[in-house]
Parts: C-alpha cells; sequence; structure tokens
C-alpha cells in the first residue's frame, strides 16, 4: 500500500503513511496563473494499492477537482486499487432531493469518482451516514465524536455535560458521553429549507454551574453554533467549549463563537485549521489497515 498526499492534505497524508510504515508518493502540484490546477505523481504506482488523501474542504470546487484528476492518473498509470481518503467530503450535505429540480450532489461527486477509478471512499462524519450506502462505491463513514471526546477528558473535561445540537444529533452527544460519562442531551434545532436559515429551540439542560461541550459535526459560518452557545451560558453553564470534526469556520466564525460566550473552540485535521487539535490519522490508519489484512 501506497500513500499519495493530495495538495489540500499533505500533513494528514504523511501522518497515516507514517502510521502504516508505507511508501508516500510526492505530488507536484502547481496553479496556473488562469487558476487550473497541474498534478503529476513524482514516482510510480504501477500495480500498487493507492490511497490517496484528499480532504475537499474550501475551496472545495478546486480541491475535488485536484481529487479527480489524481484519482484517474492513478488509473492512467495502472494503479492496482485506488482507495480515495476524504476527510471532508464536499456537497455531503446535498444529500436528497429537498425540492423539485434539486441536484442530488453527493450522488453526482461519488459517479464522478468511480468514473476515475476509485474503488472505495473513507470519509469521516460524513453529513447522512445512511445516503452513503446507496452509492454506487463502498463509502466506510468513520467517527472520531471520541477522538474529540478524549481530548476533552485529557484537558480535564472527564465529567462535562455533552450537548449536540438537532434531536438527530443525540448519536453524537450519546457518543462522546461514553467518554466523558457526565451525561448527555441535545437542543432542539429546526432549519428552513429555502433559506438555510437555522433556529433553536431553549430547551432547558441541568447545566447549571457545570462545564458543557456542545458537539456537531461541522461549524461552517457558525449560525446554529453561536446560538447555542450563548443560550448555554444564559442557563449558567461554567466553562463552554464548542466542538465540532470539520472546523471550516468561514470568515471570522471563530471569534463570533468566542464572543457568544464559549471558552474555546476546537476541531479535527480532516479540515487544516487553527483549532485542528486532534488528529483523525490513527482512525484512519486502522481502517486501511484492516482494510489491507481481508484483500
Amino acid at each position: 500500500m501506497i500513500v499519495v498526499p493530495g495538495p489540500a492534505s499533505v500533513e494528514l497524508g504523511r501522518k497515516i503513511a507514517e502510521l502504516l510504515k508505507s511508501r508516500v508518493v510526492p505530488v507536484e502540484f502547481r496553479r496556473f496563473p488562469d487558476g487550473e490546477s497541474y498534478i503529476r505523481f513524482e514516482d510510480k504506482i504501477k500495480d500498487q494499492d493507492v490511497v490517496i488523501v484528499q480532504t475537499t474542504s474550501p475551496p472545495q470546487n478546486e480541491n475535488l477537482v485536484q481529487l479527480f484528476l489524481m484519482a484517474d492518473n492513478a488509473k492512467d498509470m495502472e494503479a492496482k486499487s485506488i482507495t480515495a481518503v476524504v476527510p471532508y467530503f464536499a456537497y455531503a450535505r446535498q444529500d436528497s432531493r429537498f425540492r423539485p429540480g434539486e441536484a442530488f450532489s453527493v450522488k453526482t461527486i461519488v459517479t464522478l469518482l468511480k468514473t476515475c477509478g476509485v474503488s472505495r471512499v473513507i470519509t469521516v462524519n460524513s453529513h447522512n451516514p445512511a445516503i452513503l450506502e446507496t452509492m454506487p462505491i463502498p463509502i466506510e463513514d468513520l467517527s472520531a465524536l471520541s477522538l474529540l471526546a478524549q481530548h476533552f477528558k485529557k484537558k480535564g473535561f472527564q465529567d462535562a455535560f455533552s450537548v449536540s445540537l438537532g434531536k438527530k444529533g443525540m448519536e453524537t452527544a450519546e457518543e462522546a458521553n461514553r467518554v466523558l460519562r457526565g451525561g448527555c442531551d441535545y437542543i432542539p434545532t429546526q432549519r428552513d429549507r429555502v433559506t438555510g436559515n437555522v433556529t433553536i429551540e431553549k430547551k432547558t439542560l441541568p447545566m447549571r454551574n457545570r462545564d458543557t461541550i456542545i458537539f456537531d459535526d461541522i461549524i461552517s459560518s457558525g449560525g446554529t453554533m453561536i446560538k447555542a452557545v450563548a443560550w448555554v451560558k444564559e442557563q449558567g453553564a461554567r466553562r463552554v467549549y464548542a466542538a465540532c470534526v470539520h472546523p471550516l469556520l468561514i470568515g471570522d466564525t471563530r471569534d463570533k463563537i468566542l464572543k457568544a460566550g464559549a471558552d474555546g473552540v476546537a476541531g479535527t485535521d480532516t479540515v487544516p485549521s487553527p483549532v485542528s487539535e486532534v488528529s483523525v490519522a490513527p482512525l484512519i490508519a486502522e481502517a486501511l489497515r484492516k482494510r489491507a489484512v481481508t484483500m
């Protein structure tokens, strides 16, 4: 097995390769003056099981095109198999046709990956794991929530109250609570399908004078998290942290979360960012190791 760290995930790809003791094939990358991407593999990969590591966080369209180029290039260079490790899977939130005439974006992306020669995808905390089971190639969805919770436990939050956003996210709070053991619950949310605006229900929770961590899969513009942090602080929580797997943190989102009352923001390196305090490399390496044993 060889690992190809894509331009968007160089550090994470190298960490995964180090854990697997796998050979790394570097990618020569540059951007043409008109914005197009140039990709070249710096070593041969013929008859090898190739793992391409490339997150597709913003600029997601550029990162996706690079992923397609790398996968198709690996196919042309006669790789034995191609696994795409896509820590953050762009367009996964468009996982259904909510309104007539909408594009089923995630299906389109997976179809393109298959066409480029990818036979398997590994991702982390996809927005809707169930929909991935209907895709034309196998997609393994890993969860990094326990890693996040363990990170907070090591920082002295072993009895913190775990909160998730939305009833469907209750499993998120429960997974974190299996590590922190301070109890858990969720804050009900409702999203307008046309505008995308999210409102929260100000549900009373047992958080007064307690450390509280609000867990979510993604923080993008942070609108929902900001409202949740403010509500948790209003109920008298002691220290409040916002935690997510994918810290997109568009613009000044982090500052807005802190201004709402959070003591800090933490995420993983599925998306490289200033708050990526937890690495998913061990999680992904273990999944790849198990796959290699069964091949």
